[in-house]
């Protein structure tokens, strides 16, 4: 006998469930081999009603196994497609004969005399080798998004919300609700089981359940890296590129979405609950997710490569100063001058670029306002994580399709000054709720804390003029800056540095104005003395800290009166002590 003859095992993996379930092996030792619904003129009997009486023949040609569809009514398929005239095996091939899945492997021991050896019994189906630990990962997720897999995921949802329509209709907001996800989840498995028979072969049941699971029921492919707390930044620049942001670096991702409709069903998913929309008439929404997370979204007409998803995250454990100590984002003087500021009641800008860090300070900064004061924040988007009890949260609204019901920032921060706040905290001052913010300010409500978008602290005081100029008022330019050198006391720079780290590269006094201009001093900043290089090349900067030796006014002040809780030799001016990152 050819050893080629030894060299084939069909391994029946998956039968429909209406037709018989098969668990067991067919050794081959003789070609060729006829597989059929009639015992009589057939090698291998399939009690299948899809299969025909003589359905598939396997055969050596040239030492090698071929198979050939010997005429059925509904055909063979071979990896997905249909079988045509004549075709070789290769190890791990997939034929599909009615409802009843084939595994091809080569190199097999099998008898090596006598007749095709009957079919025997060996319980469940042989699983298919596992990547080792290694790259299993990427190898999973690089067959998932292969097209046939892809398909497989788009019929078998499809499938499912076809039956949850018929049964209860189906809502976006309803996938919070357990009983639905135990439903969804029940479904999902009942249809799996009986689809499996056209699946992909090289796939993995459960990480496929995972797949369909997360369109269903969460945030689609991006769902792990939502949940991936090395992952700060999620970026989908339609449906088939994503990248994410970890530890201040972008990597591209294996993630894909199906269609640029994927990707809106996503979309929908976010903004729904909170009562936004998106659609060709407003192709743009701010929002967040259940932690807090901001979300951007933009589609078509203004997306021309197809829908755009940006999603910031935040932690999940609220950071504290010490964890910035850990970062090297600031000195312990720093960190301790920040808590005075804060506990003093003094009106604070956080100013920086996007992404720059300047919310997550604004949260640092928040831990320091005592419990038994009154806050009001007001946001676009709510983020903020503040621990206290006398809280009360606002957030903007976008008007609805009639064009009404807009409720700005602006509209936000005068309600706020009747609600009997002792701290304001506007998320981001962009407009014309600036001069609101700084009226505030200026009227008994000090202690309040905002972020501007400026490279600056000098850039902020400019930036927060011209937003004072948006508001449509007519004042001259010296009446606006003598109201910003009035309202603001301390300026605080965050800076995305070009090794991913976020710092606090200066903060600065507004001691007042001297003729047009505004006049400040520093009290610390970050000095960068160059960028070193590690782990495959990547980019660290090196620098050091530095007080100036300029006390702030309140500083002195406070002290006078006996209320200063800091030790003065942090402003001293002395590298020495200063902390290098």
């Amino acid at each position: 006998m050819d050893a080629a003859v030894n060299n084939i095992i069909g391994l029946l993996v998956k039968s429909s469930p209406d037709a018989q379930m098969i668990g067991k092996t067919i050794a081959v030792s003789r070609f060729p081999l006829t597989l059929g619904r009639s015992g009589g003129t057939c090698d291998q009997c399939l009690e299948d009603p899809r299969v025909s009486r003589q359905h598939l023949e396997i055969s050596l040609v040239d030492g090698a196994p071929v198979c050939r569809d010997m005429g059925s009514t509904h055909g063979v398929l071979l990896n997905g497609g249909k079988l045509e005239g004549s075709r070789p095996l290769a190890g791990g091939d997939v034929i599909l004969i009615g409802g009843t899945q084939l595994l091809v492997v080569l190199n097999a021991a099998v008898p090596t005399s006598g007749p095709a050896a009957p079919a025997a019994a060996s319980g469940a189906a042989t699983p298919a080798p596992k990547a080792s630990a290694g790259d299993r990962n990427d190898s999973l997720l690089s067959r998932f998004y292969a097209d046939d897999a892809q398909a497989f995921k788009q019929m078998v949802n499809d499938e499912i919300l076809s039956r949850l329509k018929q049964s209860t209709g189906i809502a976006g907001s309803r996938v919070k609700d357990a009983e639905f996800r135990d439903k969804v989840t029940a479904m999902l498995d009942t249809v799996i089981e009986e689809r499996w028979y056209q699946a992909p072969h090289d796939i993995e049941r459960d990480a496929l359940r995972q797949l369909l699971l997360y369109d269903l029921l969460s945030f689609g492919p991006i769902t792990p890296y939502l949940e991936d707390p090395s992952v700060n930044e999620i970026m989908v620049n339609g449906p088939d590129r994503v990248f994410v942001e970890r530890k201040g670096r972008l990597e591209e991702t294996r993630c894909r979405f199906s269609c640029n409709a994927h990707v809106m069903t996503v979309i929908q998913r976010i903004v729904e609950p909170l009562g936004r929309r998106v659609d060709e008439s407003s192709p743009r929404v701010d929002a967040r997710l259940p932690d807090g997370s901001r979300v951007n979204a933009i589609i078509s007409p203004i997306a021309i490569d197809g829908p755009s998803i940006t999603i910031r995250k935040f932690s999940k454990e609220r950071f504290k100063g010490e964890d910035l100590l850990k970062f090297g984002s600031l000195t312990p003087g720093m960190l301790q001058f920040l808590r005075e500021v804060v506990r003093s009641r003094q009106n604070v800008i956080v100013s920086g670029g996007t992404g720059s860090g300047k919310t997550t300070l604004l949260n640092v900064l928040s831990h320091s306002i005592p419990l038994d004061e009154r806050i009001v924040t007001i946001e676009d988007s709510a983020e903020l994580q503040l621990n206290h009890r006398n809280l009360v949260r606002l957030e903007s609204r976008p008007p609805n399709l009639e064009g009404k019901g807009e409720v700005t920032i602006r509209d936000l921060v005068i309600n706020s000054l009747r609600m009997r706040p002792d701290r304001i905290i506007v998320g981001e001052c962009r407009s014309r709720e600036a001069f609101d913010m700084l009226q505030a300010m200026n009227t008994g409500h000090d202690g309040s804390l905002t972020t501007v978008h400026a490279n600056t602290p000098r850039d902020a005081l400019l930036r927060l003029e011209n937003m004072v100029m948006m508001a449509g008022f007519d004042l001259p330019v010296v009446a606006i800056r003598e109201q910003v050198a009035s309202a603001v006391d301390i300026i605080v720079q965050q800076t995305r540095m070009v090794d991913g780290g976020r710092r606090i590269t200066q903060i600065s006094e507004v001691t007042g104005r001297e003729g047009d201009v505004i006049t400040m001093q520093d009290i610390f900043f970050f000095k960068q003395t160059g960028l070193s290089r590690y782990e495959d090349n990547k980019i660290r900067v090196e620098g050091y800290y530095e007080a100036t030796g300029n006390i702030p006014a309140f500083v002195e002040e406070m002290k006078r009166t006996g209320d200063l809780n800091i030790d003065l030799s942090i402003f001293k001016a002395s590298r020495e002590e200063s902390l290098r990152v």
